[in-house]
């Protein structure tokens, strides 16, 4: 007899709180969680923050994204947040709890990716400190937020999005180097705090993203921009950096969290997953 495959998703009655869902990977990732059958507490800051000199994932576009995980069935609860807010954080907790109970998976994507551009000594106090507030920060409130339910349960997953940035260094973007790198090494700490209670924390490292228009990204632009690279045809040129000859798709970064957040990985805590065709082995 053949055995009929299942059709349950790999988060069927779980749910996941991601950050920085709006757009990107976050938005990809998102989807993915919504179609293996998870709830989803989105969040987002969706307004300017002071001294990001491009526009951030909006109210909008985090709606969108929400329209497009209930299309699977998901129930989800979106959120306009500051990762750098505790307070904003930790009411957002006890809302999901009061829809959803205790979350099972907590991804920290929200990111940002400028200011940046210049040497470390050209770098200003207030624009070092904004990036890691962000991007090392923003993880280290989620996880003290999120990650007691999870304790108490004896059971969850968090899943963080570093980069490559996190493993090797990049030329002018010293504060998200050092924040990539501080977000890895969060991720190893965690991991032995909360091995015991049975809570898996892991990292993914992507490469340089395709900004994919369904996804509504821009990371890899404002990235060009903070270089001065020509916005016409960016992509080739940081295409040649990977070995694999190709840029990172958004649900190439969304299926590696998807794999961390479920029980095939159980016994997998405190790695980095690295998805970048080959750019940090050369």
């Amino acid at each position: 007899m053949t055995a009929t495959p299942s059709t349950v998703g790999v988060l069927e009655g779980r749910t996941a709180v991601i950050t920085g869902a709006a757009r990107g990977a976050g938005r990809a990732t998102a989807i993915a969680f919504a179609a293996q059958g998870a709830d989803l507490v989105l969040l987002d800051v969706t307004a300017p923050v002071p001294g990001v000199p491009y526009p951030l994932g909006s109210e909008s576009q985090l709606a969108h994204t929400a329209d497009a995980c209930r299309r699977h069935g998901a129930d989800v609860l979106t959120a306009a947040v500051d990762v750098r807010d505790l307070a904003g954080l930790t009411d957002l907790r006890q809302r999901a709890h009061d829809r959803f109970g205790a979350p099972h998976v907590l991804v920290n994507n929200a990111g940002i990716v400028a200011p940046s551009g210049r040497p470390v000594h050209e770098t200003d106090e207030e624009d070092w400190q904004l990036m890691i507030d962000v991007d090392l920060g923003g993880a280290w409130r989620a996880i003290k937020v999120f990650a007691p339910a999870m304790v108490e349960r004896r059971s969850g997953a968090i899943v963080n999005i570093a980069s490559t940035a996190g493993l090797v260094g990049y030329r002018n973007f010293a504060g998200y180097v050092a924040a990539k790198h501080g977000l890895v090494g969060l991720t190893k700490a965690a991991a032995l705090d909360y091995a015991s209670y049975g809570v898996r924390v892991n990292a993914v490292c992507p490469g340089n993203i395709r900004d994919e228009r369904a996804m509504d990204g821009r990371m890899l632009s404002e990235v060009a921009r903070a270089l001065d690279v020509p916005q016409a045809g960016h992509e080739q040129l940081f295409v040649a950096d990977h070995p694999m000859n190709a840029l990172i798709e958004p649900d190439d970064v969304a299926a590696a969290a998807l794999w961390l957040a479920g029980d095939a990985s159980r016994h997998v805590t405190g790695t980095t997953l690295t998805v970048d065709a080959g750019y940090s082995v050369r």
